[in-house]
């Protein structure tokens, strides 16, 4: 434990400096963090006065507030549904943890999970009402296009990149514009072409649902900064793997696909997993389109004058739901990234 501590904390001066005024913070600022979190807060109260004559954090606000933060303008009565589709969706996700599930069955139970999650966020079906997409917020509709941002821009990341360094000029060339012109533009002017621009091209009484433009135009987005990690990865394959896949007589398809591909994906699960959190984060730009994702709904609670100054809990808990998703998929980055990489040194 001893050599553990010098190693980490108290390797040199200024290691040493910044543990010990570390500490120094933790011991100032701790107990008053604990008495306003903890002690002095009002967790369940259906009066704001309550929390105004605490002295610690209003956590009754989410409490009073959650379905709204949570669901957004989706009918109140059928909040059930979205959480049924939430489950679902996290219920996979847990399930793809688990090497021993890796199979077309997987794959075919994602594809039924997803299809459930989505007809029940729609409804229409089974005396369930229609909710149109106008409708949708919140947690639902950030994990569903989150993983349908995922789902569409992987793949299409992967063709970009092999695009990209394709013999083909064409191919090489449409490829590069592709990605360049996307990367040199922020997601919002991609969000906004696609609100708001796309609409005015279209011919007279022709339009699509705000909800898949703005799924399309997450897609393109992802993908092509995907497909420059996708690229990096072809490149760290050796040389000597295509050699030998040539001289084995293998066609170019299937030296592609059962050879280079996946030690190229296996090389750049760190990277790509950075910018699948990315894409989970930049789901909160949906709000600028009038799309009520989480964060979304959480403004839209906080309208109610009797709540609206305790904003700071209910960012806090929205900030805690980003977190643990985020850092889950980070901490089983890593452990793949390991069991991966055991006895595979070239």
């Amino acid at each position: 434990m001893a050599a553990w501590l010098k190693r980490n904390f108290f390797s040199s001066p200024l290691s040493t400096a910044l543990t010990v005024a570390l500490v120094a913070l933790a011991v100032w600022l701790g107990p008053r963090l604990v008495d306003w979190a903890l002690v002095g807060a009002v967790f369940r109260t259906a009066d704001p006065e309550d929390c105004r004559k605490a002295t610690g954090a209003c956590w009754a606000v989410i409490a009073e507030k959650h379905r709204v933060m949570l669901f957004g303008t989706y009918p109140y009565d059928q909040h059930w549904r979205g959480l049924v589709a939430v489950a679902l969706i996290f219920a996979m996700m847990l399930a793809s943890t688990v090497r021993a599930f890796w199979s077309w069955r997987l794959l075919l139970a994602w594809v039924a999970a997803m299809a459930a999650a989505l007809a029940l966020q729609f409804g229409g079906f089974l005396g369930l009402p229609h909710v149109p997409t106008t409708r949708w917020g919140g947690l639902p509709l950030t994990m569903l296009l989150f993983l349908g941002t995922v789902a569409g821009g992987v793949p299409l990341a992967i063709v970009l990149a092999l695009g990209r360094r394709s013999d083909l000029p064409a191919i090489r060339m449409l490829s590069i514009g592709y990605i360049e012109t996307i990367r040199g533009v922020p997601l919002v002017n991609v969000l906004f072409m696609a609100s708001l621009m796309i609409p005015l091209f279209l011919p007279e009484g022709v339009n699509f649902d705000k909800l898949l433009r703005a799924q399309v135009g997450m897609i393109l987005f992802f993908a092509a900064y995907a497909a420059e990690v996708v690229r990096g990865g072809l490149q760290a394959v050796p040389r000597g793997q295509y050699e030998a896949a040539d001289s084995l007589g293998a066609s170019t398809w299937d030296r592609t696909v059962r050879i280079v591909l996946p030690q190229a994906l296996r090389i750049v699960i760190p990277p790509l997993v950075n910018d699948i959190i990315r894409a989970f984060k930049n789901t909160s730009l949906l709000l600028i389109i009038g799309l009520f994702d989480v964060l979304g709904g959480t403004m839209a609670a906080l309208e109610d004058p009797n709540w609206s100054r305790f904003y700071a809990e209910a960012y806090l808990f929205v900030a805690a739901i980003y977190f643990v998703v985020c850092f889950s998929m980070s901490q089983y980055s890593q452990r793949l990234e390991t069991s991966l990489a055991r006895g595979r040194n070239f």
